[in-house]
């Protein structure tokens, strides 16, 4: 069992929590470090917490110097950190904090739009680009040995995104036969406290892997997937087709999903109903067995993660 003491930035969020969970069920001390310590931690109980093993502090991972503090004051070694949009040099300054402060190895949230050379993709692609470059920073500033880029496909919990039309009967999509994989961010979680707490995973013979793809264990259309959610609430949802534009307004609008994000996303959406966008590229077998390869439990599947959270479909 591991002795480490690590830092989950995020541990609000599914998949942040699912790593604290997953780092401390290894052994491991957790820091949580959070923007507001007064925030409850899903799945985290108040006597696991108060065991002494969970440690909240204040952190931002857009602020360098509050970075620098929360990792002296812990002592923490490995850290676990997620894109920070907005940042002008795409987390640099951050990561180099984390460095000076003696992390010794990151587990970083990325995407499954990251493909091949890091270096090459460009900014018109900007949920692949603004993961690539934090990879980028990472690879300068920690090197080959000291990082691993998690890059999961589409999660489980996007599905909230139609919560509204769910629960008012009808759900609007633009690409309703798009299919996706569903990924439970507890999953992801799971993959990334084992990383934190066990170390990060080996490679072949050229080398560390500093990647691992991350892909659910079915493939549903979004048309599917409203009706396991239905189902699953004993709900009547018919699906209606639209146009781009009006799931678009809709995205930013309602479900406040920042407008390049949204864009991004619908041209994923149109991609996977047009030709199979991205699960056709290579990795994807390897990918879809990488969660129970890294945890040794299979992966959730869409159902089983709705189940557990019809309440928030309901919220």
């Amino acid at each position: 069992m591991s002795t480490s003491t690590v830092i989950v930035f995020g541990p609000t969020g599914g998949v942040g929590s699912a790593t604290a969970l997953s780092a401390h069920k290894h052994g491991a001390k957790v820091i949580l470090a959070m923007r507001d310590t007064t925030k409850s931690i899903p799945g985290l109980t108040p006597s696991e917490e108060t065991s002494g093993n969970f440690q909240r502090v204040q952190a931002d991972l857009t602020s360098p110097e509050s970075i620098n503090s929360a990792v002296t004051k812990t002592g923490a070694k490995h850290a676990f950190i997620y894109v920070a949009f907005g940042t002008p040099d795409s987390m640099r300054a951050s990561i180099e904090a984390l460095k000076g402060a003696g992390i010794q190895t990151v587990v970083f949230l990325s995407s499954f739009a990251v493909q091949g050379d890091i270096r090459a993709i460009q900014p018109s692609d900007f949920i692949a680009f603004t993961h690539a470059q934090v990879e980028v920073n990472l690879q300068d500033v920690f090197g080959e040995e000291g990082y691993v880029a998690l890059r999961p496909a589409f999660f489980a919990s996007n599905s909230m995104w139609w919560k509204r039309g769910v629960v008012d009967g009808e759900v609007k999509a633009a690409y309703p036969e798009a299919k996706f994989d569903f990924i439970a961010p507890e999953d992801i979680g799971r993959v990334a406290g084992t990383f934190l707490a066990k170390g990060l995973p080996a490679g072949d013979d050229a080398g560390r892997k500093n990647s691992v793809y991350l892909v659910g264990p079915e493939m549903l259309s979004i048309r599917d997937a409203v009706g396991v959610i239905a189902a699953a609430l004993g709900k009547e949802v018919k699906v209606t087709k639209v146009d781009e534009q009006e799931e678009l307004q809709f995205m930013t609008t309602v479900t406040k999903v920042p407008e390049p994000v949204a864009k991004n996303v619908l041209k994923g959406f149109r991609e996977q109903e047009e030709s199979g966008g991205f699960f056709g590229k290579p990795g994807y077998e390897e990918a879809c067995g990488n969660v129970h390869r890294y945890t040794g439990r299979p992966s959730l599947r869409f159902h089983e993660w709705v189940d557990l959270n019809k309440e928030r479909f309901l919220a």
